[in-house]
């Protein structure tokens, strides 16, 4: 590899990709990641680290464990996925980006270790063997690792976390995970080790179950983050940072607890973030309590989170969010309720292998909408995302491109106006590299 683009170009056109192409990336082993793991030595077991799944929450849960961890002084990792703008998102460690060189040396590494094994990885079974083998070079304290889809046969699900912390569970990529609630939630399920403390973040009545049969079997302590914690929204500060006051078991222990990620839906990831510290606390963990306020304000800025409820423009103001699935979107319609504006303007695009309809039928019908779609082979066609939406009183045009879509909205809004990015983590990405 001469250069980190070659490299970048050669993992993406080289490996199969689940987030571009879909289920045909997905494997259902260990054993890639099992053999890439010892290829490097078993990295992961060089390193601390708590693992985060879910269907919805866990990027932003992750971000701000991590974020906490920094704050506390340790050196911290945090291996997330998708990315939206860099690939280098994905490897951070204090917030810094995995550096070009490093990538691309990787690469070249990989390649010729690989000459006489032959292994022929995922893209994601790949960046997560690079991740682990770079935080144990690295040698850091802690890494924070979100899986990437699933949990029980994901490529991160080698490791031994110090936690286990699974956020929301909604409908996502059922034809992988199981049709139903409690399929999802059992391969979500499939983080808790024996013996390793499991925080779930809010108690939902279909599936708790599911997290306690297998608790119990793995003698693992379980506790239910939004049982113990619960949000007063209190306000926005003069930097735009939501305030929350936050009771345990309704005592009040944090007042004035600020938080630099938008969204309302926030309330219900930060209560696995206070549990997860408690837990560590436990476990004779030194974070102190101005640890957790400085990382929870400052989650964004230190971690480089992108894409959640962010204000990309003003006057109209714009924003972007990466929700996508049924659940996602309840959230972003709850926020935009909330908001005052004078006309609505969505621009909306989604990918081939999921049913649009139970996302679209959660849609304000009342917005003026731009369907488009990403440049990815699993996005769904702009003008096949109109004809379904037409069945929900969804209103708009189509446009091939995101940036010709945005470029309508924009065009065409008033100053009072609100127009509103999403539908899928590529709609977004694109809108982020826009110029």
């Amino acid at each position: 590899m001469k250069n980190f683009e070659a490299a970048i170009s050669w993992l993406y056109d080289c490996l199969p990709m689940f987030h571009r192409i879909g289920p045909a990336a997905y494997k259902n082993s260990l054993e890639n990641t099992l053999m890439l793991d010892e290829l490097y030595g078993n990295p992961h077991r060089d390193f601390r680290s708590i693992h985060v799944a879910g269907t919805n929450g866990k990027g932003s849960v992750s971000h701000m464990l991590a974020s906490v961890l920094q704050s506390a002084g340790f050196r911290t990792g945090l291996y997330t996925s998708p990315h939206l703008k860099d690939f280098r998102e994905r490897l951070r460690i204090n917030g810094k980006m995995i550096p070009k060189t490093e990538v691309t040396r990787w690469i070249r590494d990989f390649r010729k270790k690989n000459k006489q094994l032959q292994i022929s990885p995922s893209f994601f079974e790949l960046t997560v063997a690079m991740a682990f083998d770079y935080f144990a070079r690295e040698k850091v304290d802690v890494a924070v690792i979100e899986v990437g889809l699933g949990g029980r046969l994901d490529s991160t699900n080698i490791i031994n976390p110090e936690v286990s912390v699974i956020t929301n569970i909604s409908y996502d990529h059922q034809s992988l995970l199981g049709k139903t609630l409690p399929e999802i939630a059992g391969e979500k399920a499939g983080i808790i080790k024996p013996g390793i403390p499991v925080v779930i973040s809010q108690w939902q009545e279909e599936v708790a179950a599911v997290f306690q049969t297998k608790a119990l079997d793995a003698q693992a302590p379980l506790y239910f983050a939004g049982m113990e914690y619960t949000a007063e929204y209190g306000m926005l500060d003069t930097e735009g940072k939501q305030v929350f006051n936050f009771r345990k078991n309704n005592a009040l222990v944090w007042p004035d607890l600020k938080v630099d990620l938008a969204g309302n839906y926030q309330r219900l990831n930060i209560p696995a973030v206070l549990k997860t510290v408690d837990l560590l606390q436990e476990k004779g963990w030194h974070i102190p309590v101005s640890a957790v306020y400085n990382g929870l304000a400052r989650a964004a800025s230190q971690t480089g989170l992108m894409g959640r409820w962010q204000v990309i423009g003003h006057n109209p103001l714009m924003i972007c969010d990466t929700g996508h699935n049924e659940d996602g979107i309840r959230q972003v319609v709850q926020q935009l309720n909330n908001m005052a504006f004078k006309k609505l303007h969505i621009v909306f695009g989604m990918v081939s292998d999921k049913d649009p309809a139970p996302v679209l039928a959660l849609l304000p019908r009342n917005a003026v909408y731009y369907f488009t779609k990403a440049n990815i082979p699993r996005a769904l066609n702009e003008n096949q995302l109109q004809e379904i939406a037409s069945q929900f009183k969804l209103k708009g045009e189509c446009y091939p491109t995101v940036p010709e879509a945005f470029t309508a909205a924009m065009n065409v809004a008033d100053t009072q106006d609100l127009i509103f990015v999403g539908g899928s983590n590529f709609v977004v990405a694109e809108i982020l590299l826009y110029p």
